[in-house]
């Protein structure tokens, strides 16, 4: 952890700063939790009176934000401000350890002397590791895996053979990535399930971030390609041969089977389902919960099960909850259209 000035840290942002540029913030912390010497901010101008009663010495805030006597760092985009401040003040040096004497180390290896591989870490043959990557215990990597500089591997990721991690990729505790994809043929006689082999790898690009128990399954023949920036939560599954564009961001439980392709930007939000062998284009947003069973278009924003245009989707769910009250005002209307009729 580091410290700044006022001033410094508006740089980093591109900022102004109102007031003493010369304060020292040691760290960033929320409206309630901060404390003296720290930084914190706000969003909108509701949350004035709250600022009021901060500890903190200083706050990030909007643009025309002014109902504070505190020192600010004006930004146009306060979360994306705070982020950046944080992961500054945050920042440690890295410190090569070495390799852990109870390490498993296969053979032709090459590893960077600068690195960090803690205990029960289980490397396999011909493994490449890169400048300053960390590692932490219990970690298993297969044979043939290429690792990038400064890569995170938290306890327990699994990466198996073959697979590819490019720059700054982090894997977070229980990720697997390069599991056998789910491919089987059936006979119809018997009703016995063959597994088809899954021989291709999982390649990860720069800067991609892999949450918790996230799975990504090896291509049955090529890569399953993640793409540079791309962010997923805990608990994703991603089937074999899918690709999943730049900056992506695929929230905790969805779910995208095997072969389709996801463009630049796209959001899925919780437990969202995608299908197979679709494309889905560049900056669609799926809501949660919801199944996508066709391709989309390019900003698309869809929800329910089938997926549809969020605008439909939202007035069909407000019928839905009226549909009792509705069969019974048609049950009402069939039986005084019956009366009608013998009355003729």
């Amino acid at each position: 952890m580091s410290t700044a000035s006022l001033a410094e840290l508006a740089t980093l942002v591109g900022g102004t700063v109102e007031g003493d540029g010369s304060l020292i913030i040691a760290a960033l912390n929320s409206l309630e939790l901060a404390e003296v010497g720290q930084l914190t901010f706000i969003n909108n101008k509701k949350l004035a009176k709250q600022l009021a009663t901060s500890k903190a010495s200083a706050c990030i805030a909007p643009l025309d934000f002014s109902d504070t006597e505190l020192p600010l760092i004006r930004v146009s985009n306060v979360d994306l401000a705070a982020a950046r401040i944080h992961n500054h003040l945050l920042a440690e040096e890295f410190e090569a350890t070495g390799i852990h004497e109870r390490a498993t180390i296969g053979r032709y290896c090459i590893i960077s002397g600068q690195v960090s591989i803690g205990p029960l870490v289980c490397i396999g043959n011909q493994v490449r590791i890169g400048d300053r990557v960390r590692i932490e215990p219990g970690v298993v990597i297969g044979d043939n895996v290429e690792i990038g500089d400064d890569c995170v591997l938290h306890a327990n990721a699994v990466i198996a053979h073959g697979c590819i991690l490019g720059k700054r990729v982090v894997l977070y505790h229980g990720a697997i990535i390069g599991s056998d994809g789910f491919g089987f043929a059936t006979d119809p006689t018997t009703g016995e399930h063959v597994s088809k082999p899954q021989v291709g790898i999982v390649r990860l690009d720069d800067d991609v971030q892999i949450g918790a128990n996230t799975c990504v399954d090896r291509a049955a023949f090529g890569v399953t390609w993640v793409k540079r920036g791309v962010r997923m939560d805990n608990q994703v599954m991603i089937g074999h041969n899918c690709v999943i564009g730049e900056n992506s961001i695929i929230v905790g439980q969805a779910g995208v089977a095997g072969s389709t392709v996801l463009g630049r930007n796209v959001v899925l939000a919780a437990r969202a389902a995608v299908s197979g062998h679709l494309h889905i284009e560049d900056g669609v947003m799926v809501a949660g919960l919801a199944g996508v069973h066709n391709n989309q278009k390019k900003g698309a924003v869809v929800g329910g099960v089938p997926a549809i245009e969020i605008k439909k989707w939202g007035k069909a769910s407000a019928v839905f909850s009226r549909l009792p009250e509705m069969l019974k005002e048609l049950r009402q209307l069939r039986k005084q259209v019956n009366e009608l009729t013998r009355q003729q």
